[in-house]
């Protein structure tokens, strides 16, 4: 994959910080322990794809799921009050696999360990 402009890096991580902040402060309870943690604009900055972590089990990360394409259009309603761009990229919210990859090699290597 080709590595981002060093603009859409800024961009993208202008709209970290205020999409996280901004999903800080929602009232909803499925969104409790949601931590938003990449965000990918498309060169054209008309999509954003939104990477998030649960803390929970499968039932948390359905409700999250659930909450954030809830609050998708009022997040992105608020990004636009705060970033300046010409457009307010559409939000797609998806869940990051990261750290539950990482858990399950951990988990394998320690089985490892004990052969």
């Amino acid at each position: 994959m080709k590595e981002p402009s060093p603009r859409l890096r800024r961009v993208n991580s202008t709209l970290l910080h205020a999409i996280a902040e901004i999903v800080h402060h929602l009232k909803d309870p499925r969104l409790e322990f949601v931590t938003i943690t990449a965000v990918e604009a498309t060169p054209d900055l008309r999509t954003a794809h939104v990477f998030y972590s649960v803390l929970g089990d499968d039932d948390a990360r359905t409700g999250a799921a659930a909450g954030l394409e809830a609050a998708a259009g009022h997040v992105r309603k608020e990004v636009g009050e705060q970033v300046r761009l010409k457009y307010t990229p559409k939000l797609v919210f998806e869940p990051d696999t990261g750290i539950e990859e990482g858990l399950k090699i951990d988990r394998l290597l320690r089985g490892l360990e004990e052969t």
